[in-house]
């Protein structure tokens, strides 16, 4: 059973973690956490998950899971931690940057076994959506909001994550948090997705219903004619290249890096990393137009970038199969030693921490290939 480690005392957890240790002395507004600092309040929400008789029915492999993201939920307090000028503590994206950060941490694997992909990415959408249950019906679409995170996290696991962190806090307006989230539990209920993914009558109804704003999540889209777009995603060093060489060798390839090596730009020329993209989506275009299948090879890592290029693949009715690969990360700094342009070291942890994993609504089809998938 993967772990992320043996002895959970809080002073060994601090010891042997920075991320846990930092956790110390993160002010939080006393009206909403008048139980102290973010160290503190974690140790009270681990008490309450391990307390809840869900958690202990979970198995012991899942339990591990749920823990770990209660443990780092709010991790990225650290450094999103402000005092605003009215005098309230404030901590606005640590939820997001917590989730990257965890990725890190459970990827890099530098003081821990790395968790494999698909338990690691469940332990970091955790982190990510923790708050949810308590604000959904403050979103702008509640039930497409509550569909798509369905599709990436266990949304009864994330219910009892919340309910731990409620309460594992002193708060006057307890009752009223722990009442929004038996409200969260009934709205998953109800729209067919509570402890597992909302279904769609196809892949493509999935993706139209996620890429238009009036979209209904039951409503079958006619199928258009067009190229076939394989976008792929991954860090360098991933396997994209040999991918494409197994499986697509036959298919044009639009690739950035080529690009710059036969205009000898540098990747950071901002610049002229303007002008390749500029390049590379006109030659695109020519292919969208004739309607000739294409393999567009890029790192791909967050999702602003995809979605544009996803818009764009998509208004010539293009139908996108969006690839992410994935190699162990001492698998990966190998990989990109041996490659022939190999990018820095400090370059590629920057990657790692900044990247977004595809999610499977971003695309007609989505593929997960962590590298011994490839083989």
């Amino acid at each position: 059973m993967w772990t992320l480690t043996t002895d959970k005392q809080w002073s060994a957890l601090a010891a042997r973690f920075p991320e846990i240790s930092d956790m110390a002395g993160v002010r939080q507004d006393p009206r909403h956490h008048a139980e102290g600092d973010v160290a503190i309040h974690t140790q009270m929400v681990l008490a309450s998950l391990i307390a809840q008789s869900d958690y202990q029915a979970l198995a012991a492999d899942d339990q591990e899971l749920l823990w770990t993201a209660a443990l780092l939920h709010d991790v990225e307090k650290r450094s999103t931690t402000v005092v605003e000028p009215d005098g309230s503590i404030t901590s606005r994206g640590h939820a997001r940057r917590g989730e990257r950060i965890t990725r890190k941490l459970l990827y890099v694997g530098e003081r821990i076994v790395a968790l494999p992909f698909p338990e690691r990415e469940q332990v970091c959408k955790l982190v990510r959506y923790h708050g949810l249950p308590l604000w959904i019906f403050e979103k702008p679409d509640p039930l497409k909001t509550l569909l798509q995170v369905s599709l990436e996290v266990d949304t009864q696991w994330l219910t009892m994550l919340a309910r731990a962190d409620v309460q594992g806090r002193i708060c006057a307006d307890q009752a009223d948090l722990l009442y929004r989230i038996d409200l969260f539990e009934e709205f998953c209920r109800e729209n067919k997705c509570w402890g597992q993914p909302r279904q769609f009558v196809s892949d493509t109804a999935r993706f139209h219903y996620f890429s238009h704003d009036e979209g209904q999540p039951d409503y079958e889209p006619f199928t258009e004619s067009g190229s076939a777009v394989v976008l792929l995603s991954g860090l360098p060093g991933s396997g994209k290249d040999t991918f494409i060489a197994r499986n697509l060798a036959d298919w044009p390839v639009v690739s950035l890096d080529n690009y710059r090596r036969k205009l000898k730009i540098s990747p950071t020329d901002q610049q002229g990393t303007s002008r390749v993209v500029q390049l590379a989506k006109e030659d695109a275009k020519a292919m969208l137009r004739s309607q000739t299948s294409f393999v567009w090879n890029a790192t791909n890592l967050t999702r602003q970038l995809r979605q544009q290029l996803i818009d764009l693949f998509t208004t010539y009715k293009a139908r996108v199969r969006l690839v992410y690969l994935e190699a162990p990360y001492q698998q990966l700094i190998r990989q990109n030693r041996n490659r022939e342009y190999a990018v820095p070291e400090t370059v590629l942890h920057r990657m790692i921490e900044r990247l977004e994993v595809p999610a499977i609504w971003e695309a007609h089809q989505v593929d997960y290939l962590p590298s011994e998938r490839m083989r």
